[in-house]
């Protein structure tokens, strides 16, 4: 016996869930929900409109997708087939520390640990006592990547291979799709059209229910808002504010298009920065994602395009949109019985590929802190504070990339070069400043390599290296590093190039897919 109010768990049970929304958002709830949820007596309603359209401006993710793939059985050469995906090993950043600098933030880890010294600190040692080349041929997923190769790495995969992170670059239409197919087989109901009005109850302010054009009501005792920027029910409905962080992220505009393949799709995403912004490229099987970010403040609508149409590298086809944006998050996740996700929840600019990461975490938080019908104060509480500090840390971390630049070409990188960051971010900078070291605080989703990456990329070194590295003999970690450096060339080059492997794999989608080899398992 749990409690002596056990027996009334049953009746203050959860039983009926909305979604307000599609897109990945709302699909991506659809499908876990319904998969940890269905108890048999538990109804999921999905509402959208074929008549709204959605943002898809992010195709590009991290490594935790893996995680969330996996928690849905979902098989991966089956979904990286349905969606037109291509393998992400990391993303290339060009011109951010100055014009012409090119690195590379990779999935994975740089190199070994020497007596529990991190391997960055022994790289920052060796420079000036010989030649060790980028910090980046030390990391298995970022060598694979500068030579277009890919091989998955598995439970029997040796060193280096086994060290090797991946993430995917999809078609985030094809991947909601793929979704929908999914939850609709686990019994969610989707219907079809615009909401007209919300209703909520006169006691307790909760919302009680949806009600469509065509006049029928869905009511609910959970709702979940995947409305997008107009965030209907956490914003409109129940008045939840909105933090704006455009002090820091000044951005807010973005102008996608998609190309045609001029090439067989490059393992990572491509980051590169402009007069007042940055271009991305996002390569999957069928055609390349591209897109500019840039900011209005400095940059008007016209001057953005022509930058994004002379440095496309295919045919551009579909429409052009301007997606006017104000990065921030909601001051809550969740209020009432509501909880948003995805857009509605707040909007970090795609630098970092965290927009479908944030979904992911935020549904999964919900199902680790999942209510019944009288919600307790205690656990929205957590799951609120939770999201702001991922939220918060993603926010310094992007704001890292434009802090840390040597450019000056332009009004834009002087403001964001010169401007202040939040004290949390000063702080890293500073500990990193003495004796490059970067430590993870609680949860943080970016941790070590990625922060070493964006400042050693972009030309932040530190005064000096952890001087505990002095009690390592100097010949034993230059040869070390020496063998490292040839083992992770050789085991890139021993791949097959990332086409191949999703040929052999089944999971290209063009009808010339080669029966399954041993290159895919």
């Amino acid at each position: 016996m749990i409690g002596s109010g056990s027996s009334n768990t049953r009746d203050l049970a959860v039983e009926r869930i909305v979604i307000v929304g599609g897109g990945t958002a709302g699909w991506m709830a659809a499908a876990a929900l319904s998969r940890f949820l269905d108890n048999g007596r538990r109804q999921i309603h999905l509402v959208e409109s074929d008549a709204i359209g959605t943002i898809g401006v992010g195709e590009a993710t991290i490594p935790p997708i893996l995680n969330f793939n996996r928690m849905l059985d979902i098989n991966e050469n089956d979904f990286l087939r349905e969606t037109q995906g291509t393998i992400k090993l990391g993303i290339e950043f060009v011109n951010w520390g100055k014009q012409g600098d090119r690195y590379i933030h990779p999935f994975g880890f740089f190199g070994q640990e020497l007596h529990g010294i991190n391997f960055h600190q022994l790289w920052l040692r060796e420079q000036g006592r010989s030649d060790p080349g980028y910090i980046s041929d030390y990391c298995m997923s970022a060598v694979a990547a500068a030579n277009g190769r890919f091989g998955r790495p598995s439970q029997t995969s040796r060193p280096p291979v086994s060290e090797m992170l991946y993430a995917f670059h999809f078609d985030a239409s094809l991947y909601a799709r793929y979704l929908r197919a999914q939850a609709e087989r686990q019994r969610v109901r989707r219907h079809e059209g615009r909401i007209v009005q919300v209703h909520r109850d006169a006691e307790s302010g909760d919302v009680s229910s949806v009600e469509l054009e065509s006049g029928q009501r869905i009511e609910g005792d959970l709702f979940i808002d995947c409305s997008g920027f107009r965030a209907l029910l956490i914003g409109e409905t129940l008045g939840v504010g909105y933090e704006d962080w455009s002090q820091w992220l000044p951005v807010d505009r973005a102008i996608p298009v998609p190309t045609t393949n001029i090439a067989s799709p490059d393992p990572f995403t491509r980051c590169t920065a402009h007069t007042a912004g940055w271009q991305w490229r996002i390569p999957l099987q069928h055609r390349t994602g591209n897109g500019h970010v840039f900011c209005s403040a400095f940059m008007d609508d016209e001057e953005a395009e022509r930058i994004l149409m002379n440095n496309l590298e295919g045919e551009p086809f579909a429409d052009r949109r301007v997606i006017r944006f104000t990065t921030g998050r909601r001051k809550q996740s969740w209020s009432h019985n509501v909880v948003a996700l995805g857009l509605s929840s707040g909007f970090l600019e795609p630098l970092e590929s965290t927009s479908i990461h944030l979904i992911q975490n935020g549904i999964q938080r919900l199902l680790a802190l999942f209510p019944d019908r009288k919600i307790s104060p205690l656990e929205r509480d957590e799951y609120n504070r939770g999201m702001q500090d991922l939220y918060e840390d993603i926010r310094d971390f992007i704001v890292l990339h434009y802090k840390a630049t040597q450019r000056d070409d332009t009004p834009f990188w002087r403001h964001v070069r010169d401007m202040s960051v939040p004290e949390t971010l000063t702080r890293k900078l500073e500990l990193w400043r003495l004796h490059g070291r970067v430590f993870r605080e609680g949860a943080e989703l970016f941790g070590l390599t990625s922060w070493v990456a964006v400042l050693l990329g972009q030309n932040i070194w530190p005064d000096n290296y952890d001087p505990i590295v002095d009690t390592l003999d100097e010949a034993k970690v230059a040869v070390a590093l020496k063998d490292m450096r040839e083992r992770y060339h050789q085991a890139a080059m021993a791949l097959p190039s990332q086409e191949e492997f999703l040929r052999a794999a089944g999971a290209w989608a063009a009808a010339d897919v080669r029966p399954q080899s041993a290159v895919a398992q």
